[in-house]
This record gives structure tokens, sequence and C-alpha cells, in this order.
């Protein structure tokens, strides 16, 4: 659980009991967070939680409609990849990935290892970015991952400003879960030990580091696996976070990787405090669009909505709109709420451990256990696993096979595809790889490039006529690549195969960049070309807008590899 932050200043006096269907619904999201499994059902959260099944039911309902959670098989709980807004909240809120991270990535090419910036979240230690090298042994923990403190080089340089009652707190989780079942992004122990010899090597290891100013990973975590940390330091002195240095035995020792490391983490540590000291202002972040229903009149709603959870959660990701927070007011402001209703809001989040006062007490910052809301399982995501459910509810939508598929070299290849249940079907399957030049996804991912590599494209793919339909001219191609260019989609009618004709439409990264496209097949038979474009463009374009929503809050912290 959380843990409570004390109350200061005057807007925080007396915080009193958190709203109760707030505090309900992040208990259901943490509950999806945390199972092992990728859904639940109402039931298995009900329990989890020691919930009522119709308070969990109204829940589900509520955050379903915020874009948070998913139904899937009609009756399966998910959780969405815009739940992620959250964690990206935090992100911004404490500022450091945008001053730090440009340091990170330029040791990680410098050292040619991995680096990772941690955060201390409560008596546990919680990474907030990373910059990986691709190999064969790679590091795997995520964005928002928990480790525990004695297991990991930051947890050790943390441990040096933990209060009296976190160091508590860290012994009694030590004796509750000698085997670190509770931290799901590191192996468990296989043998409980013995908590009194855990506390007394946690402690030599935290004089070791005081002294030496450093602290290290010697397979810790798992065998195989080393670090070094050093601390970055706030202008008070105190530790805002760690820099490591991440490799395996088959490339350092540990004291090896010290030697090779540590004079340019020390170094690259100082320029972050001095960029601590003067960081450049973060543009301010909004979130996601799609209709703001915290606000909406209780009657559109339905009575199954629950108005306060949205309104709380409205405000957990208002205070990511600027780094360092937002005062009371300002959190009123950004989310159009009563002073009142957010003041009450702000203070649930803060009795349940997300949000806490600044230095001055004026001001909320969010706090880094709002990343246990799902966002390193979801930042594990595929770029598949993102554009599958809305390929899907297309499918349902159209009663026609939809697809996601990308530029590999000459042709498309798919990536993602749903079938639908006709006696006439296209056979497809992931993998499946098409001439560009003859497919609609082919035509609007050409004209998503610029128009000199459309035609460098176009000019060297070995075209051939595979229909009595397919245009192999080189004018006529380039036309009907300019044409889906000022089109917005792309229709292909049996240019591919006798019969078949497609539609396609691109879907567009952050940058506004065409990533890949998602199209709909049908059968020649079925009407004329105007009429699938009446009967499937505006269907198709709402799962392409709905797979770049769900894409620009993924990636807006972390990189997602298109295929």
């Amino acid at each position: 659980m959380p843990h409570a932050a004390t109350a200061s200043g005057a807007d925080a006096a007396a915080p009193g009991e958190p709203v109760g269907p707030l505090e309900r619904g992040l208990a259901v999201l943490r509950a999806l967070a945390a199972h092992p499994g990728p859904r639940m059902r109402p039931g298995d959260l009900a329990r989890a939680t020691g919930l009522a099944r119709s308070t969990v039911d109204r829940i589900v309902t509520t955050l379903t409609r915020l874009g948070y959670l998913r139904i899937e098989d009609g009756r399966d709980v998910v959780l969405a990849p815009r739940l992620m807004e959250l964690g990206n909240a935090y992100l911004a809120c404490c500022g450091l990935p945008d001053t730090l991270e440009p340091f990170a990535v330029a040791l990680a090419d410098e050292l040619d290892e991995s680096v990772s910036l941690a955060v201390p979240d409560n008596a546990g230690v919680r990474f907030i970015s990373q910059s990986t090298r691709r190999r064969t042994m790679a590091l795997a923990f995520q964005i928002g991952d928990l480790l525990p403190a004695e297991r990991c080089a930051p947890g050790v340089l943390f441990a040096a400003d933990w209060s009296p009652e976190q160091r508590a707190a860290w012994r009694t989780r030590l004796h509750d879960d000698p085997c670190d079942l509770g931290f799901p992004a590191v192996p468990p122990r296989p043998v409980p030990p013995a908590p009194d010899a855990v506390e007394a090597a946690f402690r030599q290891r935290e004089a070791d580091a005081r002294n030496a100013g450093w602290a290290v990973d010697d397979q810790l975590i798992e065998p195989g696996l080393v670090a070094v940390a050093v601390p970055v330091h706030a202008s008070d002195g105190s530790t805002v976070c760690a820099l490591s240095v991440v490799s395996h035995t088959s490339r350092h020792s540990a004291g090896s990787l010290a030697e090779h490391a540590l004079p340019r983490l020390r170094a690259c540590a100082a320029r972050m405090e001095a960029a601590l000291e003067s960081p450049v202002p973060a543009a301010a972040r909004t979130a996601p669009g799609g209709p703001d229903r915290s606000r909406a009149p209780k009657e559109e709603l339905g009575p199954e909505f629950l108005q306060s959870l949205a309104r709380g959660l409205a405000v957990l990701t208002a205070l990511g709109s600027a780094p360092g927070g937002l005062t009371l007011s300002g959190a009123a402001e950004a989310t159009g709420l009563p002073r009142a209703t957010a003041r009450r809001a702000l203070l649930s989040l803060q009795q349940l451990g997300y949000a806490a006062p600044a230095g001055d007490g004026r001001r909320f910052t969010l706090l880094p256990t709002v990343l246990e809301l799902g966002y390193a399982r979801l930042s594990r995501l595929a770029f598949a696993e993102i554009a599958q459910p809305h390929l899907a509810r297309l499918v349902e939508q159209v009663h026609d096979s939809a697809s996601v598929a990308v530029l590999a070299d000459d042709d498309i290849m798919y990536v993602a595809r749903v079938h639908t249940v006709r006696i006439m079907s296209v056979s497809i399957t992931v993998g499946t790889r098409f001439p560009a030049y003859a497919t609609s996804m082919g035509r609007v991912l050409l004209a998503g490039l610029p128009e000199q590599e459309a035609a460098a494209r176009l000019a060297r793919a070995p075209v051939r006529r595979l229909t009595p339909f397919t245009r192999v001219g080189a004018a006529e191609l380039a036309e009907a690549v300019a044409q889906a260019r000022r089109d917005g989609h792309a229709l292909v009618d049996q240019e591919l195969e006798e019969g078949l004709r497609s539609i396609a439409v691109p879907v567009h990264d952050r940058a506004g960049q065409v990533v890949a496209a998602v199209n709909v097949s049908t059968h020649a038979s079925r009407g004329t070309p105007d009429d699938v474009r009446r009967a499937l463009l505006p269907a198709l374009a709402d799962a392409a807008a709905a797979i770049e929503e769900d894409l620009a809050v993924v990636t807006e912290r972390v990189g997602l590899p298109i295929p």
C-alpha cells in the first residue's frame, strides 16, 4: 500500500478521510497492476480488494469510460494504455527525466552500457529512466519497476535519508516478505534469508557507500547482473535520485565495472546537479484527447459512473501539467473543478500516498508511487498489442477483416490482424508480406515518406502485373501514391488479387510521422468503391485515431520499436 504523507500548509490541514470512490478506484487499479496475469474478472477484483462486487462493477464502468480499463471477451478487465497518463503526470511533475535524461543517454553511449535513473519510493527503489543497450543479455527493467532497497545499488544510497518510520517499515517488509514476492520486477529469493542477516549486510553496505560516495550491486538482483551507482544531490544536499550503470559479468566484474565507469559516473552526476540548479522549463502537458468526463453533468454519465473518482484522477493528471506541481488554485483552474472539490481530491491523494505538499507547503507534487498503477506493465506492450484491441473493435463494427502493416523494404508486412467470420474471407496472417505498390496500406505508407524517397522505392521495386487491374506504370503508381497523400487514405480495387478490395489509412506517431497503416479488406462484390468508402472509411479513421492516441500515451516517456 502507498504510504500516507504528512499534511502541511494551510490548505493541507486536517486531511480527514480520503474520497471513498477515489480510494476504491485506486485500489482496483493496484490490484490489476499487481496481478500476475494480464486480465482479471470483476469477481476476482472483488476478492483481491475486499470490495463489494457491485462497487467493483461501478469502478470498472467508470474507469472504462475514462479509457483507463478495457473489457475483453465480454467480462475480462484489462489495463488500457491510456492509464499510463497517470505515470506520465508524475514523471513530468517531478521534472527529473526532462532535466537529467539527456545526460544519462549520453553516458550510456559513452560507456556502451545500460544507464538508469532511480528515485526512492518509501523503502524501495523505483526506476524513472532507462537507457539500455541492445544485447542478447539485455536489461529487462522498465520505467516504473520497483526494487527492494537491499537488492540494488541505489537502495543503500537512499537509506541514508530514511526516517525512523521508513526504516521500521523496511524491517517489517523484510519479515513479512522475505522472498521478495511483492516485487515482480526481481526474481524471488529461492530460500527465505534471515531478516537479521539481511539487515546487518545492508547496514554494512550503507557504511561502505557513505564512506566511498558510491554503491555497488554485485549480483544481488540475480546472478550475472552487476551495477555501480552514485547519488545525485539537490542543492540542500539530499539525494534526489541515483545514477546507475548496469552490466553483465560476461563483460565486467563488479570491480572492473567500477574502475571502468566510476569516474564518468561522478562527472555525469555533477553535470546533473548543475542542471538541477537551473533546469530548462518543460512545456506544459495536457492530457490526451477525448471528452473530459470529470465535469460532464451527472445525467449524461449514467448512474454507474463515479464522478468523484473521475475528478480525483483528473486532479492527479493535472499535477503533471507543470514541473514542480500545482497549488490548490492551480489544480482547480487546470481541471475546471470547484476549489473545494479540487482540495478534497488533493488531500485524498496525499492521504493515500500519491501526492505531497512541496517544500513551501503551497504546491502539491506527485510521488513516485503513482508509477505502481500499471506503468511498468503497460510500458512493456508491443506495438501489435496496442493496435489489436482497436482492430477487434473495428471488425465488430464493419464485419470485415482488419489489419495493421508496416513498410519492410519494398513490401508491407502484417504486424496485427483480426479476421472476420464469413464464408468468403481473406486468409492472411501476421508476418505475411505483399508488394507495397499493389496494396492500400503500401500506398498510404509510401505517401507518408518524403516524395523523393517514395519515388526511389517505387523505382527500385520489381513491379509486375498481379491481376488485370494492377497498375504497373511509373507515372500511374506515382499518381496513386500522390492521391493517397492528398486524400489521407488509399483504396485498391482488385490490384493485388481479383475480387479483393482494400481501403487503408495511415497511423501516425507522436511526432506526426506515418509509422504504420490500418486497413479493411472486403470482397469486390459488396458494392462499388464509393460504397466501400462511405461504409468503411469513418470507422477505419476512428480506429487509426484510437491507435494513435494510445501510441502517444505509451511513447511519451517510453521507446517503442515499430516492427
